[in-house]
């Protein structure tokens, strides 16, 4: 297992190389003159000096070997840009909304991928019974749903009607707290903050304002996880080593627990780092209809805008998630398949 997970973290410099020369072929599309935004570090630079004077500071008008490692350095040292819809540096744009999309991950993965999980078991160990029926019902309702419909169907119920779960990430008096000096920021996520600062009002608004998004993500991705768990079970439920285990007169629960839950967990591990990688990139729809500002909603303003720098900047970030996302998935393999295990 060791020489298993040592190959996949080698292997990592090469598929980001990999990842950097694709980005790099696209950038290729876009004239010198819109990339400057993504070398350039304020918007005076453009006031103040001509754009083909910048060109050719940066390198813009050599070739393409030599501007690949020109802008791999620039990629290292975090130096992305500038980003006009943000009106910062794409950085500091990144660092300031990605937090918010990790929370909204955080909230919405556990009770996603347990929950999922339950449901499948739950439809396997019932199968065309009343159950299995009902849960199939749910899944298929919600993996039908589009997610913007399902966030207004939200919104419009707990909101619009109730008035319990508003939009956005914090209400106003307590936005003007977070942002003054008397509360800290020491993740950028509010929920964690708010216990940090011991400020519970904060908190509990901070919670109700993820309440939505999280409720919305998790029924969508609650049917996928369920259907992909009770598809995977009833295949388990067939295979020799079951019977087997039955045969030898093991108790039901261990029977389910050792043979056929934990092997039939193989194909949801990789759906769950691919619904993880997701939510990490940003859920752009549904935190567009929630106004939540994180990493979805800042690379759909950069994209409606014509935010060079910014969409080239949030796709890096995102390749790079998915580069360590799928590493995480690789190992837990390891430990959930035996036969990686003996690799």
């Amino acid at each position: 297992m060791f020489n298993y997970i040592l190959r996949r973290i080698l292997s990592l410099p090469v598929v980001i190389l990999g990842v950097t020369l694709l980005i790099f072929l696209m950038m290729q599309l876009l004239s010198p003159y819109q990339l400057l935004a993504s070398y350039i570090r304020s918007p005076e630079e453009l006031k103040n000096k001509d754009p083909d004077v910048l060109i050719h500071t940066y390198g813009l008008d050599r070739p393409a070997g030599e501007r690949y490692v020109k802008w791999i350095q620039n990629v290292i040292r975090g130096d992305l840009g500038w980003s006009n819809s943000a009106n910062m540096p794409v950085k500091e744009a990144i660092l300031a909304r990605f937090p918010a999309t990790l929370e909204l991950a955080l909230f919405a993965v556990i009770p996603v991928i347990f929950g999922g999980i339950l449901l499948g078991s739950f439809a396997a160990m019932h199968h065309n019974r009343w159950g299995d029926h009902l849960t199939r019902i749910f899944a298929i309702v919600g993996w039908s749903l589009p997610s913007f419909v399902g966030g207004l169907l939200v919104l419009m119920i707990f909101y619009g009607v109730l008035g319990w779960f508003p939009p956005g990430r914090l209400s106003t008096w307590a936005y003007q707290i977070v942002t003054s000096d008397q509360f800290v920021n020491y993740t950028g996520m509010y929920t964690l903050d708010a216990i940090l600062n011991g400020n519970w009002a904060i908190f509990w608004d901070a919670l109700r304002h993820l309440i939505g998004p999280t409720l919305t993500l998790a029924y969508l991705w609650w049917a996928f996880i369920m259907r992909i768990t009770r598809s995977s079970m009833l295949d388990t439920m067939n295979k020799d080593y079951v019977r087997t285990g039955r045969s030898k007169g093991l108790p039901e629960r261990v029977v389910v627990k050792k043979y056929i839950r934990s092997n039939a967990l193989i194909p949801v591990v990789t759906v769950a780092g691919l619904m993880v990688l997701g939510l990490l990139g940003g859920v752009v729809i549904v935190e567009t209809v929630f106004d939540f500002k994180g990493l979805g909603l800042l690379t759909a303003t950069a994209a409606q805008q014509l935010d060079y720098a910014a969409v080239l900047g949030t796709t890096m970030f995102y390749c790079f998630l998915l580069v360590i996302v799928n590493l995480i998935v690789d190992i837990l393999y390891a430990f959930v398949d035996p036969r990686v295990r003996l690799e």
